[in-house]
């Protein structure tokens, strides 16, 4: 077990009906997870040695990092020209939001996969402050929430997608990352 818990021990329901179908099929759960994790496997593997620095950095699991990455941008295949996406509002492989953050980096480069690691621990760090009771992998589970609806927005571990995109973001990208950790990361 890391500093941020176990992804073995983080129970995950997969993708909502809404992200599972991203590519046209009509699917849901970890099995929709699974298969989206699939389809980006090539184009994250090609950024698997900054992703493995980074891990290497930060102690953060590369199969959470990759994850991530897979879920916010596809690895890169989802973003418009200047590599954004959210109408503008986010940056590069890992959709740093910048009304929030200045982007640091290339949007494909390591000081950009490093800054982006860097605010999911923070967001570890501020919901284990928030939820004090919480084990090591619940407080991971409520960081990947809140990496993309901001601390305050998660309430409880029961409910902890109830206001992220899709609904299913934390299961989403912990069923992706557990994908990953079977593939090399």
């Amino acid at each position: 077990m890391s500093q941020y818990g176990n992804l073995n021990d983080i129970p995950t329901t997969g993708a909502s009906p809404e992200t599972g179908g991203q590519d046209g099929e009509n699917i849901s759960g970890v099995i929709a997870s699974e298969k989206l994790a699939e389809t980006d496997l090539q184009r994250v593997n090609s950024y698997k040695e900054k992703i493995m620095s980074v891990s290497r950095k930060t102690g953060m699991d590369p199969a959470i990092i990759a994850a991530i990455m897979s879920r916010e941008s596809r690895a890169g295949n989802v973003l418009d020209a200047n590599h954004e996406g959210d109408n503008g509002n986010a940056f590069g492989l890992m959709q740093i939001d910048k009304r929030w953050h200045t982007p640091r980096g290339a949007w494909d480069s390591e000081e950009h996969i490093l800054q982006a690691t860097e605010i999911l621990i923070s967001m570890f760090e501020a919901i284990k402050q928030k939820f004090p009771s919480w084990s090591r992998s619940q407080v991971m589970k409520g960081a990947l929430a809140a990496y993309n609806m901001g601390p305050d927005n998660v309430q409880s571990f029961d409910a902890v997608d109830s206001n992220t995109t899709g609904k299913d973001y934390s299961n989403d990208c912990i069923a992706r990352a557990k994908f990953y950790k079977t593939n090399g990361y």
